[in-house]
């Protein structure tokens, strides 16, 4: 009776150490749940995306302020923002699992959920190839694998069918993140790796800093062929039309000039391909303009 009983006891152990989760997260940090998240916060709008696109939408009890695709989301309590939690509403919410960013959301309050017993995942994208496997991780976080299997192949498909622009002519291209200060990217950015894919080429790649500040006349010495910013409505130029003051520079000169979607570049989550697919056309739209004979002298503009 005693050996049976054991037997029994182990049984239980082993299912209940099967239905737990165990994973390192992107900040090199151990996580462990007794059991797949069921109610979770999501801290950073590019997670929520991922969440939902991993087929926990259900599991996502609340989300930080900035949080409003996909839509059901816009419906979800909020609980502030990357710059500033409100901690009594996250723990209110009973979550069993919160995941923030890791570079972006400030660690003093982060730390200050672990303390309060909440379990908290950190996740960083760095590649496209890492918005993928961050689906497939918080399909395992929340018990939809399935779902999350799912969506990273077909993400996975996609950008596989873009790599054929990266044998494409190389482009100098230059990343404005923003006007005033003049800030781009450097070489380890999600982005600048989504311009090599798509046959560019970062002009400041080199530099140390993730989104260094630069200055004008640095941008007209490297003389990109296409410079890059988002924009966040049809209405918004994104800062652009401030180069054509110099038409000498080679993306003024060939009208490169070009605009895409703030929410589809700037948020590392699974509409972040819609964006590389909009990237790389755009640049293909560039190297054709370059290829056009010059008006004066009938040959190839560079």
């Amino acid at each position: 009776m005693r050996r049976a009983l054991i037997a029994v006891l182990v049984c239980l152990a082993t299912a209940a150490d099967a239905a737990g989760v165990r994973i390192v997260d992107d900040a090199q940090r151990a996580v462990e749940l007794s059991a797949p998240a069921t109610r979770i916060v999501s801290i950073a709008p590019h997670v929520t995306e991922l969440l939902f696109a991993a087929g926990a939408g259900d599991h996502v009890v609340g989300v930080d302020e900035f949080s409003d695709h996909p839509p059901p989301a816009r419906a979800l309590p909020r609980i502030g923002r990357h710059s500033g939690l409100d901690l009594e509403a996250i723990v209110a919410l009973r979550p069993d699992l919160v995941v923030g960013w890791a570079s972006g959301n400030r660690m003093p309050q982060l730390e200050r959920l672990e303390s309060l017993g909440i379990p908290l995942y950190l996740n960083e994208i760095r590649s496209v190839d890492d918005i993928a496997a961050s689906i497939e991780t918080f399909g395992r976080l929340a018990g939809t694998q399935t779902a999350a299997g799912a969506a990273a192949d077909a993400l996975r498909q996609r950008a596989d069918a873009l790599r054929t622009h990266g044998r494409a002519p190389r482009l100098r291209v230059f990343y404005q993140v923003w006007d005033r200060p003049l800030m781009t990217i450097n070489g380890e950015h999600l982005i600048s790796r989504a311009i090599e894919r798509c046959g560019g080429r970062n002009v400041f790649a080199s530099l140390s800093q993730l989104a260094p500040t630069v200055s004008v006349e640095a941008v007209l010495a490297a003389d990109p062929q296409a410079i890059i910013a988002t924009r966040i409505d049809d209405t918004d130029p994104a800062g652009l039309g401030g180069w054509r003051r110099w038409p000498d520079l080679a993306a003024s000169r060939h009208d490169n000039l070009l605009a895409l979607p703030a929410d589809l570049l700037q948020r590392p989550g699974p509409r972040f391909i819609n964006g590389v697919e909009a990237l790389c056309a755009a640049l293909d739209e560039a190297r054709a303009r370059l290829a056009q004979p010059d008006e004066a002298s009938g040959r190839e503009r560079r």
